[in-house]
């Protein structure tokens, strides 16, 4: 069950508690989401898991995602009540400190130092007795490498060495960027749960007498709800009366409304744009689509990429390593080679307040957070930061024909009348021999025709499996199918070269013709191969057509290689082969998640597409495109290569600065001022900069391949 985490704790501490949680027995594994501040628990392991946090954090509660959504407000006005304490705490604070240093030297030299002692440690307490309470703490439960323990330690130092401004001015800085790095992470994380509001907050519930307002969850299966114009939908189910467009784009990222119908499927999530629709439910709520996406984007932070394994294990040894080092420069020089201890002291005091890897340990979950939950705007599921940053290294695409690239549906494309013939008569008796087949190509002939042939004009009526129809149509004798029955009666018949289903005609025996059955590609399937190729991605296509259809579509969309007439197992082998290959990078197979589970599961990333709907779908892919377009692969890859971006960016420059501020500490050269911007300061820039991802996901440059989606479409057999 997921339990949101109420209170204030930092990424480092959020490290602690996720490795005490999964340490325990009968909690095992668990993630904790820095992001929207939720964790993983069984239910009958809250109590002992609240004890082990509040031991690492206190003042940390757990509470019930139900339970926190009826405290919101509450909770929002104590959050701003405490923001309003703090805020007047460091001004209080801030004016001491400016006495202190405008009154400081002429107390020294009136030899009452003693106001001096009494103005900075006022000013010290007010804004360091919490760091001091929560290290004094942290000592007895043996957590020595603690950003409070450190701080604490650094301060009290300066404060030794009669540094009393420096001590008071690096508590309040400290004060002053956990304030603000706070009011960014929550910023932040309100950014990303915009992304995700999709979740309906009612249902109106029709009663036998009245319409009454009910929490989504309170409706059962069978019941009726009425969903009103401007309304999101509540629940999924199929429509009894009424018909509406509706705006499918939270959960597909489409923005062009969708006609719904009596008897269509309407899913939670969807905003009802026009006329009220009555709704009988098919699902629960917990049960229905809106809830397995908001469930799968929250829970992706338990698949954590490597990125973030590496600034996690690195955060954990980085802290005792830069303590080391100060200990060092404390002891070194004035033992060794003759220096002034109060000096090396100083420091390594300024080293000490570096040491807090926080401005590393936050931006990473937020960044992939962010682009998580920016490609679900986009109709984009991705099933964990693993797997999204496994999308920044693709190396081959792998696609499924039929209902990937194509629309898997036979379509009359093409009807070619012989001499003598028109195409309205060739067709007509084409639908009339297949009137009595439930053969897919007889539906697509009828399809096109838009008709209903009569039965009394039907005669002699025969079905040669595999082969065709003989049959007398209004007295005229017509032979319709492969090439083979045709000559079999003595027709001659002309070589055509035409890649997908080709049915001949013969009509009193005289050739009259044929009518080309073929599949459509999908609008956009050309656009994602040639920006799949542009970018060195090797595209691949995997089959189980005849070779002579699949050449054309390999050709037609550019595709660098295809296999065709191969089965479920065949492209099973297909996809081992290229993962084998000595090239580095991934490879993804793109399919649509039924019948395509094997390879999917087998691939370095899965992607399904169509999943909208689609349980099944859901299930067995790592990445879900939400509709049937696969220019949605690329917006994932840009996605996942901007994510990673940004958040090498804060890597680098935490590191960076970080490392510049020792060597400038060790010299000298920095003092414990400074030194406070490459602790709070870098962690405030890491955390905005990590909100760049969410910015950049509903930009205008991430809608771009809907102008590829409006090309016109083009017949391809």
């Amino acid at each position: 069950m997921n339990y949101r985490i109420e209170g204030e704790f930092c990424p480092n501490c959020a490290a602690k508690m996720e490795r005490a949680l999964s340490s325990t027995e009968g909690i095992g594994e668990t993630t904790i989401n820095f992001a929207l501040k939720t964790v993983l628990l069984p239910p009958s392991m809250k109590d002992q898991a609240q004890k082990i946090m509040a031991g690492i954090e206190p003042g940390v509660k757990l509470a019930a995602i139900q339970e926190e959504r009826a405290l919101e407000e509450t909770k929002n006005d104590t959050e701003e009540h405490l923001d309003r304490k703090h805020l007047l705490t460091i001004l209080v604070a801030a004016v001491l400190l400016a006495i202190g240093l405008v009154f400081g030297s002429y107390w020294r030299n009136s030899r009452l130092e003693v106001l001096d002692y009494v103005i900075y440690l006022a000013a010290y307490l007010l804004v360091g007795f919490k760091v001091l309470k929560k290290a004094m703490r942290n000592i007895f439960r043996g957590a020595i490498f603690d950003e409070n323990f450190l701080m604490a330690l650094a301060t009290v130092g300066a404060i030794a060495i009669h540094q009393l401004s420096e001590a008071v001015g690096v508590m309040l800085f400290y004060s002053v960027g956990e304030l603000i790095e706070g009011r960014a992470a929550d910023r932040s994380r309100r950014s990303i749960k915009s992304l995700l509001n999709i979740r309906p907050d009612y249902a109106n519930l029709i009663n036998q007498l009245d319409v009454t307002k009910v929490d989504p969850e309170d409706v059962l299966v069978g019941q009726q709800i009425l969903v009103r114009p401007g309304e999101k939908v509540p629940l999924d189910g199929e429509i009894l009366h009424g018909s509406s467009f509706v705006d499918t784009s939270a959960l597909t990222g489409e923005s062009v409304p969708r006609k719904v119908n009596v008897g269509d499927t309407i899913l939670a999530g969807m905003i009802n744009n026009s006329g009220a629709l009555t709704v009988k439910v098919v699902r629960q709520f917990a049960d229905s689509s809106v809830q397995k996406i908001l469930d799968l984007v929250e829970n992706a932070s338990s698949r954590k990429a490597n990125t973030e394994k590496f600034v996690t294990t690195f955060a954990r040894y980085y802290t005792p390593g830069v303590v080391i080092v100060a200990l060092g420069i404390a002891l070194i020089p004035p033992l060794f080679m003759g220096g002034v201890f109060s000096d090396w002291l100083y420091r390594a005091m300024t080293i000490l307040v570096i040491s807090c890897p926080c401005a590393l340990v936050i931006s990473v979950p937020l960044g992939y957070f962010g682009g998580i939950g920016g490609a679900s705007r986009h109709g984009i599921l991705v099933k964990g930061a693993n797997y999204l940053e496994a999308l920044t290294n693709v190396r081959t695409v792998l696609f499924d024909k039929t209902g990937t690239l194509t629309e898997g549906v036979f379509q009359v494309v093409k009807i070619a009348p012989a001499q003598d013939f028109t195409a309205s008569t060739l067709l007509e008796l084409a639908a009339k021999a297949e009137a009595h087949s439930s053969h897919p190509i007889a539906k697509s002939i009828r399809e096109k025709y838009g008709k209903v042939p009569r039965a009394e004009e039907i005669d002699q009526y025969q079905e040669i499996s595999g082969q065709g129809i003989r049959a007398t149509i209004n007295g005229q004798y017509i032979i319709a199918g492969k090439e083979g029955l045709i000559k079999l009666a003595g027709v001659k018949v002309p070589s055509i070269k035409e890649a997908g289903t080709l049915v001949h005609l013969a009509i009193d025996g005289a050739y009259a013709g044929y009518i080309l059955i073929a599949d459509r590609v999908k609008v956009g399937s050309r656009e994602t191969i040639t920006r799949l190729n542009n970018a060195g991605i090797k595209t691949v296509m995997l089959t189980g057509d005849q070779e002579k259809v699949a050449q054309v579509i390999a050709e037609d969309l550019q595709i660098s290689e295809y296999h065709s007439n191969l089965l479920p197992e065949n492209k099973v082998a297909w996809l081992e082969n290229y993962i084998k290959q000595p090239d580095k990078g991934k490879v993804v197979f793109v399919g649509d998640g039924i019948n395509d589970a094997p390879v999917l599961t087998r691939a370095d990333i899965g992607v399904a597409m169509g999943g909208l709907g689609s349980d099944a779908a859901i299930e067995a892919a790592d990445v879900v495109l939400m509709e049937d377009q696969p220019a949605k692969l690329i917006d994932a890859i840009d996605i996942a290569r901007y994510t990673k971006k940004i958040i090498w960016q804060n890597i680098a420059f935490a590191l960076i600065i970080k490392l510049g501020f020792i060597i400038l500490g060790m010299f000298g050269i920095a003092n414990m001022w400074e030194a406070v911007f490459a602790d709070v300061g870098v962690a405030v820039l890491a955390i905005l900069n990590a909100t760049r991802v969410i910015r950049y996901s509903i930009s205008s440059k991430m809608t771009k391949n809907s102008m590829y989606l409006a090309k016109e479409q083009v017949i391809i057999p």
